[in-house]
């Protein structure tokens, strides 16, 4: 008896160690998905400064950090879901419609914001002057129909024009395109492509680079006000089962936001550096200096478009504030 219970007591501790082994494991990895813009400029500056890992050092692990690059909120979301990454980076739009998937089962939530950024619907058509003048000769890009943040902007702004029922209206010519080559089309001024809802720096390259290109809309018009458009979301599991390396990301996001707002010059280095970007770069300062835009991590102004699209079909869970899908975390706790 006492043989089999000392090797009981063996077996256990072994595993154990087996089981502490694949935590620590746990704990060092985090793969992180990102898209095209300045929105994701500071993913860029924890990327090239290393603060994720300076982070995770000081809380006693080794992180070993991957960067994604992919495009649209589905490819993000089908990422995530998949065990591929550990935080997305995406719209609030996307992160609706996983929070509302996963409610009750992978629990699926908003980490933090990535700032606030006013997203222009541009477009080179002359007959154009506002959404209600598109015609089924025209096609929007998008990063993803239906689903990406510009998608769900402009479908509220279509329930503003024509009512709930008609809230889809432009998706019929509206097509999945990368920001950048859909900056290449509006620049070049085919028909193909007539209009395109992007982010920093894309629209400011077409409205600089096509003298026929105009602003249609405008999301902080839409929205209210200024607001979060791209946030960063992960699993519950995730959260709790490496709250070391978690928590490190978040303060190197936080350390981030405080480096690109007191260096702008640095910061717009670093993007051109990280993304390899062609952009002129007076352009890209006068985008990140733009009063219009702030570098923070903490959400705003990101409930009208949830309610709108519970209202509209879209979730079936309704949340009664930003805190329904957003983690309970400092940064979050006056999100709104």
């Amino acid at each position: 008896m006492n043989r089999i219970l000392r090797k009981t007591a063996t077996t256990i501790a072994g595993l154990g160690l087996v089981l502490s082994s694949l935590a620590a494991h746990a704990e060092g990895q985090i793969r992180i998905a990102e898209q095209f813009g300045i929105v994701y400029l500071l993913l860029n500056v924890a990327q090239d400064q290393k603060l994720i890992e300076k982070h995770a050092k000081a809380a006693g692990i080794d992180a070993k950090v991957e960067w994604v690059k992919l495009s649209g909120g589905s490819a993000v979301n089908d990422a995530l879901l998949s065990g591929n990454i550990e935080i997305a980076g995406a719209g609030v739009g996307p992160l609706l419609t996983i929070w509302d998937r996963t409610k009750g089962r992978q629990n699926v939530k908003g980490v933090a914001s990535l700032g606030n950024f006013p997203y222009y619907l541009v477009t080179n058509n002359p007959n154009v002057k506002t959404i209600a003048d598109f015609t089924d000769k025209d096609r929007i890009a998008v990063p993803a129909v239906g689903v990406s943040v510009q998608s769900r902007v402009l479908q509220l702004a279509s329930a503003k024009l024509w009512g709930d029922k008609e809230f889809a209206k432009l998706d019929k010519i509206s097509v999945a395109v990368p920001h950048p080559d859909a900056a290449a089309a509006i620049i070049k001024g085919g028909t193909e492509i007539s209009g395109h809802f992007g982010n920093p720096p894309f629209q400011e390259q077409e409205l600089a680079g096509n003298p026929q290109a105009r602003i249609v809309l405008n999301s902080y018009q839409v929205l209210g006000g200024p607001a979060s458009a791209t946030v960063l979301y992960a699993t519950e599991k995730f959260r709790a089962e490496s709250p070391k390396t978690y928590q490190a990301f978040v303060e190197a996001l936080n350390e981030a936001a405080q480096f690109v707002t007191a260096n702008p010059e640095k910061a717009a280095d670093i993007y051109i550096k990280v993304s390899n970007a062609k952009i002129d770069r007076e352009l890209l300062l006068k985008i990140i200096k733009n009063p219009e835009v702030q570098f923070k991590t903490t959400p705003q102004n990101t409930y009208a478009l949830a309610e709108f699209m519970h209202r509209v079909g879209a979730i079936k869970n309704k949340p009664a504030s930003v805190k329904d899908y957003f983690f309970d975390d400092a940064q979050n706790a006056a999100g709104n």
